[in-house]
């Protein structure tokens, strides 16, 4: 048995197909015809365009409109300014070969985005990789790999399966993927859930250990992986597979239906989206607003600071799609790890402790202030709420609270419409603001937890060590200990605890997290009628006695054990 990433829920049963890229094989060399050279590059990003472009139409078709947008987002990419000039700059200046302008050019930015702490920033990087592969191969003339005409029973195994091989899939053909790399928020990730393929990423050398034909069985939950098993192994998987689909059949009578435990305790269901064009999948999966709206990306996607305008009507489309339910935007969280070249931030040792996110903000009120002017001008289109993410103490709130009073008072000289009653909440994601969050209650309208930082904060482990990876749980009494100060601090002063960390949908933790009196869960768009089930499965009584419980343990293992001793299905 292998072990990986479980990434996409579902049983996979079938024969392997192994899909191995050619080798991009080309050498760096100096050109004296710099025009002939770029015009080679320009030919290059023509075809790339337009083969694109086809793929997005065809997975439109079989992943749907907000799975395209990964591949339409890989146009906007090669054509902006930032990497498209940086490749010219290069053949220009150094005098190289296209081949080698683009692969430079791009792992440079890739780069960038790699260093960030969130994964779906990280993506961006797989995006660029994906481009720069794509780029070469048509500078050098070899075509892209079709895996449209895999047989039926295929259970597709690559070293990463990216968004323009992932668009020529026939679902019905495919029964299961393996990679060596990727991750639950990896592009790969995201198309198999929306394809509803079951998968299995980051099996270390996975496509050197199968061969064509070899029969896989595969569990998208655990991250379990077979290689020509015994037929009893077989025969087990083939049960949980009919299992597996007669549950997710029963998923289907929660839409529409209020988030509430089994004895009427209504709570709020949201989800987390990194761009505005997210904001439809939520409505399609039946969410109640958004809980997270991560404004980074709009930074990163851009070679300058993105104008007033520009966010304005990022917001405002998001808050239109959301048609008056609630949008939580998290302001800029950028800085140390999330280093973009146009800010000019300073290398640290320590970018997780350093200059980021609010910190960075309030001492650039050039770059702070357009976006707070465009977040409440995006106000009169909806219910915006504004986040403040990594505050350590009650001065920084302050700080923006007064900032955002500053730009009231201006865009009503101006005469521009907002919501003069809009919500300003903290981003609860550190040990320090846990400790005052009794302070913080006080001034805050609402919290949000961003259990993902707030573990590691907690346990001073960094999530992406191996060597302390077992330290980094929200299981752990500490981080549980944490939240639930957090929450009876909110709830004492009558404001909304919401959570927008993995925990949210974490179906082992959601009893206790009820017990605790969080009031909103925000969790991916995928994940929301399977939160809303598990609600349904627990009263409130039920889900004080379990976190009671639980509280009285002293270790990760024996609080994990008892969550799933108790866990319900």
């Amino acid at each position: 048995m292998y072990k990986g990433i479980g990434a996409s829920a579902g049983i996979g049963i079938g024969k392997v197909v192994v899909i191995k890229e050619q080798e991009l094989n080309y050498t760096k060399t100096t050109v004296e015809d710099t025009e002939a050279e770029k015009k080679r590059l320009s030919d290059a990003i023509e075809i790339f365009i337009d083969n694109t472009t086809k793929l997005v139409e065809t997975m439109k078709v079989t992943a749907g409109e907000q799975e395209a947008e990964i591949l339409e987002g890989h146009i906007l990419m090669i054509q902006d300014p930032a990497i498209s000039e940086q490749i010219e700059a290069k053949i220009d200046g150094e005098k190289i070969n296209a081949e080698a302008a683009v692969e430079e050019a791009c792992d440079f930015f890739a780069q960038i985005f790699a260093m960030a702490e969130d994964e779906l920033t990280q993506q961006r990087a797989s995006d660029l990789g994906d481009i720069k592969t794509r780029l070469i191969k048509i500078l050098l003339g070899i075509e892209d790999v079709d895996i449209s005409a895999v047989p039926e029973g295929t259970i597709l195994v690559a070293e990463d399966l990216t968004p323009s091989m992932t668009a020529g899939i026939k679902p019905e053909n495919v029964q299961g993927v393996l990679t060596e790399i990727g991750g639950k928020t990896s592009h790969s990730a995201i198309i198999c859930r929306s394809m509803e393929i079951p998968a299995v990423l980051s099996i270390e050398n996975i496509t050197s250990i199968v061969k064509d034909g070899d029969e896989v069985v595969l569990d998208g939950a655990t991250g379990d992986a077979y290689v020509n098993p015994e037929a009893s192994v077989v025969e087990e998987y083939k049960e949980k597979k009919a299992k597996f689909l007669e549950e997710k059949a029963a998923l289907a009578k929660f839409v529409g239906k209020p988030s509430q435990t089994a004895d009427g305790h209504v709570v709020e269901l949201v989800a987390n989206i990194g761009g505005p064009e997210e904001a439809e999948g939520v409505l399609e999966r039946d969410g109640e607003g958004v809980g997270l709206f991560r404004t980074e990306f709009l930074f990163m996607e851009s070679n300058d600071v993105p104008s007033e305008e520009s966010q304005f009507e990022a917001y405002k489309k998001v808050a239109e799609t959301l048609e008056g339910k609630p949008v939580i935007i998290r302001t800029l969280d950028i800085g140390g790890d999330k280093a973009l070249p146009y800010l000019g931030l300073p290398t640290e040792e320590n970018p997780f402790l350093g200059f980021r996110a609010v910190r960075f903000c309030l001492q650039r009120p050039d770059i702070y202030k357009p976006q707070l002017r465009a977040l409440l001008r995006a106000s009169a289109f909806g219910k915006i709420r504004i986040m403040v993410p990594l505050v350590t103490c009650v001065d920084e709130l302050r700080a923006v609270k007064a900032l955002i009073e500053e730009i009231k008072g201006e865009l009503d000289a101006e005469g521009i419409a907002y919501d003069k009653d809009i919500k300003v909440g903290v981003m609860m994601e550190t040990a320090a603001a846990s400790l005052i969050a009794d302070i913080l209650a006080k001034e805050a309208d609402f919290f949000s937890i961003g259990t993902n930082d707030l573990t590691g904060y907690t346990m001073a482990a960094d999530r992406g060590n191996p060597d302390v990876a077992y330290l980094y749980s929200a299981y752990n009494p500490a981080v549980l200990r944490s939240i639930r100060n957090i929450i009876g601090a909110a709830n004492k002063e009558g404001i909304m605890a919401g959570m927008c960390g993995e925990a949210a949908s974490d179906p082992l933790l959601v009893p206790v997290l009820l017990a605790f009196g969080l009031n909103e869960f925000s969790v991916s768009a995928t994940a929301i009628l399977a939160t809303r089930k598990v609600m349904s499965l627990w009263t409130m009584d039920e889900c004080k006695a379990l976190a009671e419980e639980v509280m009285q343990l002293s270790t990760e293992a024996e609080v994990k054990a008892l969550l799933q001793e108790r866990a319900r299905s």
